[in-house]
């Protein structure tokens, strides 16, 4: 019988090759990071309110200040239909998921570009980046949704049973938000233009979407095709949960799931197609 010692151990040897062509997502890579996430979240709320004078105040500020200029504009000059409802609540029901959702769109596409530097020094999931900005959004969005309770009830305004459904609309916002994000930022990493032309789209967006009116001035035969658009599905949902304005949207929520989920996969997988290339263009 012998023995080994330390030295006659053969060293583990680690190849690392290049990846070429489309790469799977390694959700357990994702997940071993799970501790850098919740950093790196943690840092874009401390980041985004600790040199702001007013802090969380923004998120209340904004969507409550929106509010008030759609009721002025949209409410009352134009006399846009609320479906039965109070116009402020009408248009605040649908603010606070939006405003989540640009939020998310807009950060998540300039995750990697303000972050360049970290992705030349040193290794992380990539996706983490945009995904953390995505994260960060639901503090705002919790602040919102609170005041949203607090309008339904200054309103004496009672939510139906619906409300069990508003889970499954938080998901699809979140999904939506997280896949264009990924489709943008792996293209704003080599392209800075996006960043700009990102906020001029999502601009445009909300007017494809029933924010300042409801989906019910959409003709019936172009229902599907509006909810393509996945907020659609989303807001209408929201406004039949909380203000029991419409049956609850079945079709335009399934039609704007199975959007939001397309673009989260094949976000994913063109990020990954592109992530070679974000150290070098870094």
């Amino acid at each position: 019988m012998s023995s080994h010692t330390p030295q006659d151990t053969p060293p583990q040897v680690t190849v690392i090759r290049p990846h070429t062509g489309w790469r799977t997502i390694d959700v357990r890579e994702l997940a071993s990071h799970w501790d850098l996430l919740r950093f790196l979240t943690l840092r874009s709320v401390k980041i985004r309110y600790a040199q702001s004078a007013l802090g969380m105040g923004w998120a209340v500020i904004q969507p409550v200040a929106q509010m008030v200029v759609f009721t002025v504009i949209f409410g009352s000059l134009v006399g846009v239909g609320s479906d039965g409802s109070a116009y402020p609540v009408f248009a605040f029901v649908a603010l606070v998921p939006w405003t989540y959702f640009a939020s998310a769109v807009t950060q998540s596409t300039n995750s990697l570009p303000k972050n360049a530097a970290m992705l030349s020094k040193i290794y992380l999931p990539r996706m983490i980046l945009p995904i953390s900005e995505v994260c960060a959004r639901l503090v705002d969005f919790a602040i919102g949704f609170v005041l949203l309770i607090g309008m339904l009830f200054i309103y004496g305004v009672q939510p139906t049973a619906g409300v069990i459904v508003v889970p499954l609309l938080i998901l699809i916002m979140v999904i939506a938000a997280l896949g264009i994000g990924l489709w943008l930022t792996a293209l704003a990493i080599q392209f800075r233009d996006i960043n700009y032309a990102t906020e001029f789209f999502v601009q445009l967006l909300m007017y494809a979407a029933p924010v300042v009116y409801p989906a019910s001035l959409v003709p019936e035969r172009f229902q599907l095709l509006y909810a393509l658009n996945p907020m659609v599905g989303v807001i209408e949902g929201f406004r039949a949960a909380f203000l029991g304005s419409r049956a609850m949207p079945w079709d335009l929520i399934g039609v704007g799931a199975a959007v939001a989920v397309f673009l989260l996969v094949s976000g994913a997988f063109f990020f990954r197609r592109r992530e070679p290339l974000f150290a070098d263009v870094a």
